[in-house]
């Protein structure tokens, strides 16, 4: 589990230096210049103010309408994210009483616990990375989305509902956190990681960092946050909660 997280920070690491985060204060324009400003953060610049045009410029309306379009598409990559988290759980019984079985940790237990341990993932069918993959594959898109909403001029010029995108906005920031909080919540329940001491340190830590960050960045990016994470927790509602009762339905957890 650290390794994953350990390689987790590492690539997000490395697609901020990509990136170029250091041209975070530069406006993005067709002649924006490198792979990552013309592939990926003008067109979704180009994005938002297609579709702010097509209702009256409403740059407001066009980040929630461009914000809900990427998760659509990224939705496929989630479903499999939480198969995958579902598959993991499934096998912990059988995991822990190999660990059990092998915990002495001398060369040739070790050997014979990541032989058992993978012999128990392919007699399932269950790739211990795949839950990581699409977070991988959604990184550059979500980097993406929050340079072009940095780096759009005409944003930061706009009102939506009571809030100027280009100022940062006092109630937006505790709607993020609150929305971070309640997606990660539900996505715990029922789930091995409820019982790590880590994780759950994460439940809290994490929320609290989107709304201290949400603060001090124009609320164009506290409602990309807002947007995102209220699709996240209908997500998490609408396909993890039926999945976790058919599961406890199969194996007859819901009988006292």
């Amino acid at each position: 589990m650290r390794k994953k997280y350990l390689m987790l920070v590492v690539l997000i690491g490395l697609l901020a230096i990509l990136s170029g985060c250091t041209e975070i204060n530069q406006p993005i324009t067709s002649e924006s210049d490198g792979i990552w400003n013309s592939y990926f953060v003008y067109p979704v610049s180009w994005l938002i103010t297609y579709f702010a045009n097509l209702f009256g410029e409403n740059y407001g309306l066009s980040i929630v309408i461009v914000t809900i379009i990427f998760r659509l598409i990224l939705l496929p990559l989630n479903v499999k994210q939480l198969k995958s988290s579902k598959a993991m759980q499934d096998i912990q019984p059988e995991l822990k009483e190999i660990q059990k079985k092998y915990s002495s940790k001398d060369a040739t237990t070790q050997q014979k616990l990541q032989q058992e341990t993978m012999s128990l993932f392919q007699k399932h069918g269950v790739n211990p990375l795949a839950g990581c993959l699409p977070i991988f594959v959604q990184m550059p898109i979500l980097i993406a989305m929050y340079h072009a909403i940095m780096r759009t001029e005409a944003v930061s010029s706009h009102n939506f509902l009571w809030f100027e995108l280009g100022s940062p906005d006092y109630i937006l920031p505790i709607i993020a956190g609150a929305a971070t909080f309640l997606q990660q919540k539900l996505m715990m329940a029922g789930s091995p990681a409820a019982q790590n001491p880590q994780m759950m340190v994460m439940l809290y830590v994490m929320p609290i960092m989107i709304t201290v960050f949400a603060f001090f960045f124009p609320a164009a990016l506290a409602l990309y946050w807002v947007v995102g994470n209220i699709f996240m927790v209908a997500q998490t509602i609408f396909i993890r909660k039926p999945m976790m009762k058919t599961a406890n339905t199969d194996t007859g957890g819901d009988k006292k």
